[in-house]
């Protein structure tokens, strides 16, 4: 059964739109689609005409052409929809009030990848707060979560970890939709915004993207597959090491590696590694790559691209800390953390902001077990 995204559903529904009197804004991105790939802009001018008065975009910028970390989007009038683009990914993450000005509700149709270090789910609830403080209501319209609901992998942020990659404490793989996270953030965290979601019509926990039946657009520059985004889960932890997590090649995210890495010779430690911890559901295959731009620009690597053969099976958040582990230690002594700055935090390791705590580093670094690592993981999930 094809699933009707939220955006589809509120077309397709008039008296859903009926609600929302008064001026409306937009936070939408490249993968604000409808079933046959048109924008959402235009679906949302058909409705609300000529009160559809501002957009607003999150990182990577309307139109997902801006790189990672740190490389803000610039506000500017759009030459076709003649509308003004807020960036909440610019000199501000937070909306001003003069980016809220004239307008009564927000609509946010943003497509979330299911993993705890994507930002949109951040930029929504930043806006929440600000939304609150004006009187003005937020809409979701929801989307899937491309990498099911059903699924959940990795540790509880801890609060004192933070930051614009981990606000709120969900586990690395945390299941929910971007409707679902607006609706814990009113309940649970305390942001005492007025917020509906207009669900997506048919979809079940069990499913993946292609499931569906919405078409895949690319959300952020470096996430081009649906494949990506399992992987991503577990690779995305490497934007905290000296190694290349595939920027600048067209496999980003599923792709890891490093100059001094030997991908052939280094093979079969891994694999061996990989079979006593009994983790299945993928192939690392060697490979050597050279990365056009990022870490090691035009520079060869050597390392593993990640091809998942089976997605119940395929656990990509441990998977990824065993192989960081096992790169950590690797004889060469090559291996680094990342030093900051990284996303506008200047005194804490990359690492612990995209791990959520620094607990998962020291298991890293004094070689810990899998199992070790699994009770890590556990802490706090029940409560979740």
């Amino acid at each position: 059964m094809k699933v009707v995204s939220g955006l589809e559903n509120l077309r397709l529904h008039p008296k859903l739109a009926e609600r929302y009197k008064g001026n409306i804004g937009y936070l939408c991105h490249s993968a604000s689609v409808d079933a046959s790939y048109r924008h959402g802009v235009f679906t949302m001018k058909e409705i609300f005409g000529n009160r559809l008065v501002k957009l607003f975009s999150p990182q990577h910028g309307f139109v997902a052409d801006v790189q990672d970390d740190m490389i803000e989007s610039n506000h500017y009038l759009h030459p076709y929809f003649k509308l003004q683009i807020w960036s909440l990914y610019s000199e501000t993450r937070i909306p001003s009030d003069e980016m809220l000005e004239g307008i009564n509700h927000v609509f946010v149709d943003l497509q979330d990848v299911g993993t705890r270090v994507y930002t949109y789910i951040y930029t929504m609830t930043h806006l929440m707060e600000a939304c609150a403080r004006k009187g003005i209501d937020v809409i979701v319209l929801d989307r899937p979560n491309p990498v099911n609901g059903e699924q959940i992998e990795g540790n509880l942020l801890e609060k004192e970890f933070s930051s614009f990659v981990g606000r709120h404490p969900i586990p690395v793989r945390h299941g929910l939709t971007i409707g679902e996270v607006a609706l814990m953030a009113k309940k649970y965290w305390n942001i005492e915004c007025k917020v509906a979601v207009i669900k997506t019509e048919g979809w079940a926990r069990w499913m993946n993207f292609e499931d569906t039946g919405i078409p895949w657009v690319i959300p952020s520059p470096n996430l081009p597959t649906v494949e990506a985004a399992f992987t991503f889960v577990g690779t995305v932890l490497y934007e905290g090491t000296n190694m290349s997590e595939g920027r600048g090649t067209t496999r980003s995210l599923e792709i890891i590696g490093h100059p001094q890495i030997r991908p052939f010779e280094f093979y079969e430690h891994l694999a061996a590694v990989l079979q006593k911890n009994t983790l299945t559901g993928f192939v690392l295959r060697p490979v050597n790559f050279m990365p056009t731009f990022q870490k090691h620009h035009n520079v060869s690597c050597g390392g593993y691209q990640i091809h998942v053969t089976d997605r119940k099976q395929f656990a990509p958040w441990k998977v990824c800390q065993v192989l960081c582990r096992e790169f950590y230690h690797h004889p060469g002594k090559w291996f680094a953390w990342k030093q900051p700055p990284y996303e506008y935090e200047w005194d804490r390791l990359p690492i612990d902001l995209i791990n959520g705590s620094d607990k998962i580093r020291h298991w890293v670094e004094k070689n810990g077990t899998l199992e070790e690592l699994k009770v890590l993981e556990m802490k706090g999930r029940d409560e979740y």
